[in-house]
């Protein structure tokens, strides 16, 4: 088993969560790679880690491509939590187009592909075109609209209260349906993607690259008809189809050490990008 490096890289435009006086670090996961191979992007779940994608990952290193997978600020578990960091999902897509910048100006990219699991799959579509409802999202965040239960973040609500001020929040949700593509990004694969009901549906006819999308069985996180489906039925030429019997968790290797889900899933990940990158 290859195992990746691992570097940080800084976006002077954004701030940390914990110190205003620093930039937002990004910590990037590559894996062993030939120069010329397509790359693939990895968008983890939220409270998860670029670690926890190692089950998509290594296959997709395996099958030839260049993968790059990063921790998203404030929302992973060995960065640390911070309530920003879970509710301003719309920060995740500009990670990873800080890191593709990054790498293009250490060489060509070729052909570039994108994929997520769950908050990711959410991140990784905003990539393609999809852009949240500032007024959906204002609702959730304020209360107004009741918001599923975090397991990783129970009280992230009120933590928010705590320790982000309303106008900073209220500036926050403003920038939430902000045009976040990339138009690098030339195909996107989704499992069990979040935040469905929060995307402006029009956004989602816009979206002009292949995407496929994977969703569980018994996920009563992201359950299909809430999150999945908006994005299969809205997206123009979304292709996907339900894995199961399995749960969000089976996704999630330190819930389950052993899920013959995720390879299913990797396999299919693999023959998507083979299929849209070369």
């Amino acid at each position: 088993m290859r195992s990746p490096s691992t570097r940080v890289l800084l976006d002077p435009e954004r701030r940390s969560y914990w110190d205003a006086d620093e930039p937002r670090p990004i910590r990037v996961h590559e894996w062993p790679h030939a120069p010329g191979d397509p790359l693939v992007v990895l968008s983890h779940g939220t409270g998860g880690s670029a670690g926890a994608m190692a089950w998509l990952a290594e296959p997709l290193s395996d099958a030839g491509f260049r993968v790059v997978a990063l921790d998203h600020h404030g929302n992973d578990a060995h960065g640390g939590y911070h309530p920003a960091g879970f509710l301003f999902g719309w920060e995740r897509p500009r990670d990873l187009t800080v890191v593709l910048d990054a790498l293009e100006r250490e060489g060509p990219l070729g052909p570039v592909g994108a994929a997520g699991f769950s908050y990711g799959g959410y991140t990784v579509a905003a990539l393609a075109g999809a852009r949240l409802d500032p007024v959906v999202v204002g609702a959730v965040v304020g209360g107004a609209v009741p918001a599923p239960d975090i397991p990783e973040f129970p009280d992230v609500f009120e933590r928010l209260r705590q320790e982000v001020s309303p106008d900073a929040v209220a500036a926050a949700v403003a920038r939430s349906g902000a045009d976040l593509s990339d138009d690098r990004v030339r195909a996107a694969f989704l499992v069990a993607p979040g935040l469905g009901g929060l995307v402006d549906p029009g956004s989602l006819r816009g979206v002009s690259v292949p995407v496929e999308i994977r969703w569980a069985s018994a996920d009563r996180i992201n359950p299909f008809d809430a999150d999945a489906r908006p994005y299969l039925e809205g997206i123009p030429g979304a292709a996907g189809r339900e894995v199961g019997p399995a749960g969000h968790e089976d996704f999630i290797p330190p819930l389950r050490p052993e899920a013959p889900v995720r390879r299913e899933v990797a396999a299919d990940a693999v023959a998507f990008f083979r299929q849209h990158l070369g």
